[in-house]
């Protein structure tokens, strides 16, 4: 059986991985955020909200739903972009676990 090099890391770790990942560009923080500011789904064009063509924003809307970050639920013609709570949540959750890890006994000054 062949492993790839994720598989030798623990679950959580490849878990976080893939959340992190999906914040790993400012398009796609900038969707969230902006889903976030609407306080409900959008139905239209996102693609006017940023400074990209279609594909691309297009491309970055796949990442945050293979993420489970978003959903996007078919209504006709077109897409309907929602943030996905539960998940929200549980990136918070994750960050903040492994912020506590990374910050063992306190000894970064964060303030």
């Amino acid at each position: 059986m062949a492993y790839s090099k994720t598989d030798l890391f623990e679950q959580k770790l490849s878990s976080a991985s893939v959340l992190f990942k999906a914040l790993a560009h400012p398009a796609r923080l900038a969707i969230l955020q902006y889903l976030a500011e609407t306080k409900a789904c959008m139905t239209g064009d996102i693609c006017d909200e940023l400074p990209l063509s279609r594909t691309t924003v297009n491309q970055h809307l796949k990442e945050l739903k293979d993420a489970g970050l978003i959903r996007g639920q078919v209504d006709g013609v077109k897409v309907n972009y929602c943030l996905d709570p539960k998940n929200i949540c549980e990136l918070g959750r994750v960050f903040k676990q492994f912020f506590e890890v990374i910050n063992v006994q306190g000894t970064l000054n964060c303030k």
